[in-house]
């Protein structure tokens, strides 16, 4: 190979490199190399954006539900799942919890969750008692967040008469 076409070669590969790192697909423009999990990205339930600032959000529930957090959910639900991040490990929470029996099962491993920080918040209140200022409202909003769960089960899964 010739110095010239040598040079033509390095000068492709540094524009192709250019295009790929820039964030601009090079290749498979055409979106034939799309994945299926980028065309399933948005496939979960409507109500997904509803339960996530509902449930996952800790100003309102009161208790931060982290990526284990949520896989450990999943788990005890009976789904499996990676980590993602918080939001897209929700909606694949959610995407699993189509059904009422999927969904209850979901609930129920999230009230129990739930439950296992509300415990150690007790403790924490117990051992220290200045924290209560802190942690009770946090127990407050986690034991009203699972009083929706019902509601939740019959709003988005009626039972067939």
């Amino acid at each position: 190979m010739n110095e010239k076409d040598m040079n033509a070669l390095r000068e492709e590969f540094a524009n192709l490199n250019l295009k790929n790192f820039a964030g601009n697909r090079a290749v498979c423009e055409d979106g034939s190399c799309d994945t299926s999990q980028e065309h399933d990205l948005k496939d979960y339930p409507s109500y997904t954006e509803a339960l996530y600032a509902k449930l996952i959000a800790p100003h309102v529930s009161g208790i931060y539900i982290s990526r284990w957090d949520i896989k450990e959910i999943a788990l005890a639900a009976g789904d499996s799942m990676a980590i993602h991040p918080r939001k897209r490990m929700f909606e694949l929470l959610m995407k699993y919890a189509t059904s009422r029996e999927n969904m209850q099962a979901v609930l129920d491993a999230m009230e129990n969750h739930m439950e296992e920080k509300i415990a150690i918040y007790e403790s924490l209140m117990q051992d220290f008692p200045a924290s209560e200022v802190v942690f009770a409202p946090k127990i407050e909003k986690a034991r009203k967040t699972m009083r929706l769960f019902p509601q939740i089960i019959e709003e988005y899964f009626p039972e067939e008469e």
